[in-house]
């Protein structure tokens, strides 16, 4: 019986000390993660967190917070992916950040309603409305700051890119390489498309192909105008001069942008007769409902 007690006792001990000597430094071996981290280029240095740690907690919410957040999203007719309106608007946040921030201020507008409900006194339908609608619509106005960014650069890009369709023609008919002439825009440029084609070259640079480099940013882009030039820069290797093609582009992508501004234009100017019409019809309903009235008076003997 003593022995069996002594082998149970050296077991605990044993498992006891690996734990403890398992949280020291030096005495365990990194992660395969830890060990890869240096050489992935723009990885985060980050240490080893522990189990009950800020980090720990955010990597297992995160991903409950963003799978909700996007439901939530597509439920209210939101489809655009949150990491390409991110990336659009320069947003140092990832999903996960961008989603806990979400949460986090969705939480504050639940308390805030909850406090409130109970010191004014509300009755309980209104205050279940209260709460559940505060918090609610904290996450649309988020949601819809992020979607309104991301239109309004997906509009400079539109309205940018003739003026870029053009130079990329006149440099290629020069005899630039499409490299270099994606470069040089890049480097001479100061608006959004500027700074993508910067970021086309860097892939270039790291190895990715032109026309791959290209359809990346034709996929962030996401517009038609975009998926049109670089199908048409893709023939690079097999036409002898895209000058032509180019310049054609260059010119449907005017006629396009001019079409949505005159449509823009109709629309406001019909928006102008709404209140008009209002003011209009509102004097003149009321002066035929008083001979109406009368009318029904006397046929009703009152």
């Amino acid at each position: 019986m003593i022995d069996r007690w002594a082998v149970l006792a050296v077991l605990v001990c044993w498992v006891g000390a690996t734990l403890v000597l398992s949280s020291l430094r030096w005495f365990r071996s990194p992660a395969l993660i830890d060990r890869l981290r240096p050489y992935v280029a723009g990885a985060p240095s980050r240490d080893r967190v522990g189990v009950l740690s800020a980090e720990s907690v955010r990597d297992v919410v995160a991903p409950i917070v963003s799978d909700v957040g996007a439901r939530l999203g597509r439920l209210f007719g939101v489809s655009d992916e949150v990491s390409a309106r991110l990336v659009r608007t320069g947003s140092p946040l990832d999903v996960a950040g961008f989603r806990l921030k979400q949460a986090a201020w969705a939480g504050g507008a639940l308390f805030g309603a909850a406090v409130v409900s109970a010191v004014v006194g509300l009755v309980l339908p209104v205050a279940v409305v209260c709460t559940i609608g505060a918090p609610l619509l904290v996450f649309l106005v988020l949601e819809q700051r992020l979607l309104a960014a991301s239109q309004d650069w997906q509009r400079r890009v539109l309205l940018e890119l003739p003026v870029v369709i053009e130079q990329l023609g006149m440099l290629l008919s020069s005899g630039y390489s499409l490299g270099a002439a994606i470069g040089r825009v890049g480097a001479r440029g100061s608006g959004a498309c500027a700074e993508q084609f910067r970021v086309v070259s860097s892939r270039i640079r790291h190895g990715v192909s032109e026309v791959d480099a290209l359809r990346e940013f034709a996929r962030l882009g996401d517009l038609a105008a975009l998926d049109r030039l670089v199908g048409v820069l893709a023939l690079n290797w097999e036409a002898g001069d895209l000058g032509a093609l180019i310049s054609s582009e260059a010119r449907a992508v005017r006629r396009a942008v001019q079409r949505e501004q005159v449509e823009l234009i109709e629309r406001r100017a019909q928006q102008v007769w709404i209140p008009v019409t209002v003011a209009t019809l509102l004097p003149g309903v009321i002066f035929m409902a008083v001979p109406f009235v009368d009318a029904m008076r006397r046929l009703t003997g009152g």
